[in-house]
């Protein structure tokens, strides 16, 4: 069995030789995807955007940031943990939160959109564990196999041997603790609005990933993130 070429058409060429010892396992998630699909299942985010945090080449990655799975409101997931489309409003309450923290932590004023392009090009993968969601079902998607892909994902970039720093929010990504070895990591609660409180506010992950990206003589991330629109919204912080 083969990953049907469609999917693989998405991401960098160097993930797709990276992601051959699950081709299997990814072609079979992928057949009962579209499966479900055919029967009617309304399946986020789009195919062409499940994969998406692999677009670029696994030696672009610097800063690994885990979610746990999409979005399930639709229009909201892009293949992206936490991030939406521009045109989303208001922002997903988690993202919102990272904002806040973004704001005091490193005084940014965000945006009044969720794109996060301009982290991912600079090399911030945002990675969920679980790829897919029935939408308005999270977590619907977390016994379909998407793990051992992410997994897999996840020991190639430990394997470069490259600067890399992981932030794991939550309990749920900090399950993979054991799988970074020595990559520093950036921990804390969840930012979602039933944790924020608990330990994610006054974190400061953006600082301290630029101190151990620095450490390890890599460059900083520049963590601002321009506005595409004039503000017509009110400030989020």
């Amino acid at each position: 069995m083969t990953t049907p070429p469609h999917l693989l058409a998405t991401i960098d060429p160097t993930w797709v030789t990276a992601l051959a010892p699950v081709a299997d396992q990814l072609a079979t998630i992928e057949t009962t995807l579209a499966t479900r699909r055919a029967a009617g299942e309304i399946i986020l985010p789009a195919p062409h955007h499940t994969l998406r945090a692999l677009t670029h080449p696994i030696h672009h990655t610097r800063v690994l940031i885990v979610g746990q799975d999409p979005y399930p409101t639709p229009g909201h997931p892009i293949g992206w943990s936490f991030a939406v489309d521009r045109t989303v409003q208001p922002l997903p309450k988690s993202l919102a939160n990272i904002y806040t923290e973004l704001h005091s932590d490193l005084h940014i004023t965000p945006p009044h959109h969720g794109d996060l392009t301009a982290w991912v090009d600079q090399g911030v993968m945002l990675l969920n564990r679980v790829l897919t969601v029935t939408a308005g079902a999270a977590g619907s998607h977390q016994n379909l196999g998407w793990q051992t892909i992410t997994n897999h994902i996840i020991d190639t970039l430990v394997a470069r041997h490259q600067p890399l720093v992981a932030i794991l929010w939550g309990k749920q990504a900090q399950t993979l603790t054991h799988r970074l070895g020595d990559t520093p990591l950036v921990t804390s609660a969840h930012p979602s609005p039933l944790s924020a409180y608990r330990g994610f506010f006054g974190s400061k992950p953006f600082s301290t990933t630029n101190t151990l990206l620095t450490q390890q003589g890599a460059d900083p991330i520049d963590w601002q993130l321009p506005d595409y629109t004039e503000p017509n919204n009110p400030t989020l912080w």
